[in-house]
Parts: structure tokens; C-alpha cells; sequence
């Protein structure tokens, strides 16, 4: 069975629908790792409930980006971390990071990407005025959500729409395709 990091820096709802889906049996796959960023993050808790082993990296106490990454290759290679997982981690990734886990970190988007890269994916869209956004699943490389498309679902915005209503349906598509497309990569990985 692959061992996966879970990356986060907030309230992980996606983390939640990941464990759950573990749970389930439906993503064949040990959680070993969440890494958060952020002291006291929600997140922590939840890691915590499920007996997830948690570490917290606070990038500030770092000299550099390199040396904070260098810290987070060195705690995911200790436990054999096959994939990180990407759920709500908010922050770019560069080579110290990337390079060691090519093609083996991804992330979940709340637009149909290219469309809305970036921090508030969904004010872009209703601000834009469009009838359809959605959820993309990606590679990471080192631009903002410029990795290679995995997966994508697309999702209809009403005109009654509010942030919340959009918002609520898009978790509702990334809490069952993130899982989804993690153990499709999963059993790729082991056929090779």
C-alpha cells in the first residue's frame, strides 16, 4: 500500500473527504503524514482525531524556501511518502520539493483550469459573470496551478446563485473526484 502526505494550511474539508475515503476503503492508500504550515490550523485537530502523524513547518524559521523544502523532503522521505497530496496547502512549490517527487505531487483546483488559477477561484468566476466553473485535479510544477491536468468536472452556476451555493457544490465534486483521482493514480503506479 502507497504511502501519501496530506499538505494543508486550513480547515481540510478535502482532507476530511480523503480520510473518509480511506476509511471507506475506496483509496487504497496510508495516510502517513499531514504537514501543515500554519500553527493551529483546523486541520491539525482533525489529523489528530484519525491518529494521523502531524508536523507543523513554520516557513519563517527558515533561512530560505530551499531549506524550509529541504525540511519537508527529509520528514516525507523518513516515512517512505510515496505522493503528496496537495488539499488546501497554500503555498508554491519550487525544486527543492518538486524535483525529488516529479509527477508525484498533486493538487485540486475549485475552477476548470486554465480559467481562475490562484487564491479565490470562485469570486473570479462569479465576478466574471460565467455559467460554468468546476474542480481540476493537477500535477504540481512550480507556477500558480499551471501543472499538468489529471482531471476535471464542471459544475453550472444559476443566476441565484450565491459564493456559498457555488461553493457548496463545488466541495460536493472535489470531496468525491480528489479521492477518485488519487487511487486511479494509485493503481497506475502499481501496474507499472
Amino acid at each position: 500500500m502507497r504511502n501519501i502526505a496530506i499538505f494543508a494550511s486550513g480547515a481540510g474539508s478535502n482532507f476530511d473527504a480523503i480520510v473518509q475515503a480511506v476509511e471507506r476503503g475506496d483509496l487504497e492508500a496510508n495516510i502517513s503524514l499531514l504537514i501543515c504550515d500554519r500553527v493551529g490550523a483546523p486541520v491539525i485537530e482533525k489529523a489528530q482525531r484519525h491518529d494521523i502523524d502531524t508536523v507543523v513547518f513554520t516557513p519563517k524559521v527558515y533561512e530560505n524556501k530551499a531549506a524550509y523544502e529541504a525540511a519537508l523532503v527529509e520528514d516525507c522521505r523518513s516515512r517512505n511518502i510515496d505522493y503528496i497530496v496537495l488539499a488546501g496547502y497554500m503555498r508554491l512549490l519550487g525544486p527543492t520539493l518538486l524535483k525529488p517527487y516529479q509527477n508525484r505531487i498533486v493538487n485540486i483546483h475549485p475552477s476548470l483550469l486554465p480559467a481562475f488559477p490562484g487564491k479565490d477561484a470562485i469570486g473570479q468566476a462569479l465576478d466574471k459573470k460565467v455559467k460554468v466553473t468546476g474542480v481540476t485535479v493537477h500535477f504540481v510544477d512550480d507556477g500558480m496551478d499551471t501543472g499538468p491536468i489529471i482531471d476535471q468536472e464542471a459544475i453550472r452556476i444559476k443566476e441565484d446563485d450565491t459564493e456559498e451555493d457555488v461553493k457548496q457544490k463545488i466541495q460536493a465534486v472535489e470531496h468525491r473526484l480528489y479521492p477518485e483521482v488519487i487511487q486511479s493514480l494509485l493503481v497506475k503506479e502499481e501496474s507499472k
